[in-house]
């Protein structure tokens, strides 16, 4: 038999039974478009988590005090843990393929204009972290490069911080209370937006040893090391770990890189990922017991079908290959039907919902298209065998 007459045939048993087979299709039809829209919408949360950590780049590496693995040993054997200090940050500016050095200590605390007063998120910084951090000043400048330990009393404010506490204004000059603590605005920010919760122009930044001395601190939140793009992530490491171990006696503190850190959030999101779209699987499983029902009841209804076509001279192998194509066109026909459900679904969240990150990843479309033929191969091939197998005589007089 022809490969064109096998599919007008194919095709002509699934018209004959439109209800069973258009019943068939959409069970699969339903679960290809579950898997499509769910990993869409895992994909797009995935795209979206990693392009607010990459927005700063990926050549930082943070350092911050204590250890997160110990070797049990008591701590009062090794002596006391050093707190990060400005002295750490300056010393850290020496090593080799480092381009910028922020020293960081972060808190909440009242922001009092001539006019206006409110709380808001205080964060003390280095001169450095426009570069390290890739934000640009709307207007004046950022914190200027003073002594690190005994900077001039200067505050950069955030758009939003800005526009609430002096509308139209421009505030370059005048003078603001953080704390009790007077400053002088020397620059704006442009906007950031918000990163993973944390609203960048909803903050005020001043050098970080008026806000240790702010927050009474004796030590800071963090350090941040941004080193050259193309320097050995490995060798930046090992350079700050030997330096503050010589500092501090010991190593009591942890040091992260940016691409340890999506190098994990990348492994989480993708098996967030794959275990959405196994959940839009569940239906597609749904859809291969209605396969496996509907041919199984399809050899009985059309045995003296298959009776006359083996009278006819057709082999069991011939028999076989008609009824595992009906499964198969059954199962992708029900594919491209939940394709295209699937990814015009997506298509109106991205339109209707525009804050939900959707991303149809076409990897998975066609994972899922070729998983429903495999369905329908494999439901069909349980009644397809029982149909090769007919006796052609016992076909014809059961009929």
């Amino acid at each position: 038999m022809l490969l064109p007459d096998l599919i007008r045939f194919t095709s002509g048993a699934l018209l004959a039974h439109k209800t069973q087979s258009f019943l068939t299709a959409l069970g699969i039809a339903v679960g290809i478009a579950a898997v499509v829209l769910l990993t869409s919408i895992g994909k797009g949360v995935h795209r979206f988590v990693l392009a607010e950590f990459t927005q700063f780049g990926t050549s930082l590496v943070a350092v911050n005090p204590g250890r997160i693995m110990t070797m049990g040993t008591p701590l009062g054997v090794l002596g006391t843990i050093r707190l990060l200090t400005l002295s750490d940050a300056e010393a850290l500016r020496k090593l080799p393929h480092v381009q910028a050095v922020v020293p960081v200590v972060t808190g909440n605390a009242e922001v009092e204009s001539s006019a206006k007063r409110r709380r808001t998120t205080v964060s003390g910084a280095g001169h450095d972290m426009p570069k390290a951090f890739r934000m640009k000043i709307a207007s004046g400048r950022f914190l200027p490069a003073d002594d690190p330990h005994a900077p001039r009393a200067f505050a950069v404010l955030g758009s939003r911080l800005r526009s609430e506490l002096f509308s139209s204004a421009n505030p370059l000059g005048s003078r603001i209370r953080i704390g009790g603590y007077s400053f002088r605005i020397v620059g704006v920010m442009e906007s950031k937006g918000q990163i993973l919760g944390f609203d960048m122009d909803d903050t005020v930044f001043i050098p970080a040893a008026r806000a240790l001395e702010l927050f009474n601190r004796e030590g800071l939140m963090e350090i941040d090391v941004l080193y050259d793009e193309d320097a050995p992530v490995g060798e930046v490491t090992a350079g700050i770990r030997r330096m503050l171990t010589a500092r501090h006696g010991q190593e009591d503190f942890t040091i992260t890189s940016q691409q340890q850190m999506l190098d994990i959030l990348g492994s989480v999101l993708d098996i967030l990922t794959i275990a959405v779209g196994a959940l839009g699987g569940i239906s597609l499983l749904v859809g291969s017991v209605g396969i496996l029902a509907v041919m199984t009841i399809a050899v009985s209804e059309r045995a003296a079908e298959i009776g006359l076509l083996c009278a006819l001279g057709a082999t069991g192998t011939q028999v076989l290959v008609l009824f595992l194509m009906e499964a198969v066109m059954l199962s992708a026909s029900g594919g491209f039907a939940g394709l295209a459900i699937g990814i015009g679904g997506a298509h109106l969240l991205r339109q209707f919902v525009p804050a939900l990150p959707v991303h149809t990843p076409w990897s998975y479309v066609i994972l899922a298209e070729l998983m429903a033929a495999l369905i329908g191969l494999i439901a069909g091939a349980v009644p397809a065998w029982r149909a090769a197998s007919m006796n052609p005589v016992e076909a014809l007089r059961g009929e």
